[in-house]
């Protein structure tokens, strides 16, 4: 590609006026095309990129995102106290990957099963290791959410943004108020979302978990975590 701009360079300094609109003429064409060949997708059709428009479309697509993120998760609001806990950035990526999830098992709504593989697709949490470090892999739960509550109908769609549950805003409410129990600063963590769901007993999450060989003794050392997401080592 650099060879064929120095060349367009070198023969544009060597013509008129004329010439030089001819010439840009036909690089926007020969531009146009080449971009119109090489969008093409898996199914076979043509997109038509407009690389002036990208940025602001990106900008806008991520404000969106992290809009609709942010209403999502649950925030209490205490009366007595104007601090308001925040997620962290893992966490906040574990939701929407839960959202997702369930989107792809085609159900309706967004459990503490989707919040248990949320975490897990996230993976880089100190929660997801300690979980896959005890057997709590994301095709193991998979498979046990496909065995307690089945397949969804092939012809259903998912909402956009599944609801969630009323044992999956109870899981979340419970790490959003552990969090204020606590007094600490920082930030709500994925280890309070994961705990948040093996607190709610009759939840798919936790009867998932329990299957899969988790117990309280092993939520005792996963809340070791609670007060941050990774461990920062320096060499």
């Amino acid at each position: 590609m650099a060879t064929h701009s120095f060349s367009l360079l070198s023969i544009q300094s060597l013509t008129s006026n004329s010439s030089n609109k001819q010439s840009e003429n036909t690089n926007t064409f020969l531009t146009h095309k080449y971009c119109k060949a090489l969008a093409t997708t898996f199914t076979g059709g043509k997109l038509l990129i407009r690389p002036q428009n990208l940025n602001n479309f990106t900008l806008k697509r991520h404000r969106s995102t992290v809009a609709t993120v942010a209403f999502s998760l649950p925030i209490t609001r205490p009366e007595s106290s104007e601090k308001q806990p925040k997620w962290s950035s893992r966490a906040i990526q574990a939701f929407v990957m839960a959202e997702l999830e369930a989107r792809k098992l085609k159900y309706p709504n967004t459990g503490t099963e989707a919040l248990l593989m949320g975490i897990l697709v996230e993976g880089t949490s100190l929660a997801a290791k300690f979980l896959r470090a005890n057997g709590v892999t994301f095709f193991k739960v998979s498979e046990e959410t496909l065995k307690l509550l089945g397949r969804s109908d092939m012809y259903y769609f998912s909402p956009e943004h599944p609801p969630l549950t009323k044992p999956a805003q109870k899981a979340l409410d419970w790490a959003v108020n552990e969090k204020l129990k606590s007094g600490e600063d920082g930030e709500i963590t994925v280890t309070h979302i994961a705990l948040g769901i093996w607190s709610v007993k009759e939840s798919a999450g936790h009867i998932i978990m329990s299957t899969l060989g988790f117990d309280d003794e092993k939520a005792k050392e996963l809340a070791k975590f609670m007060d941050k997401d990774i461990e920062l080592t320096y060499k």
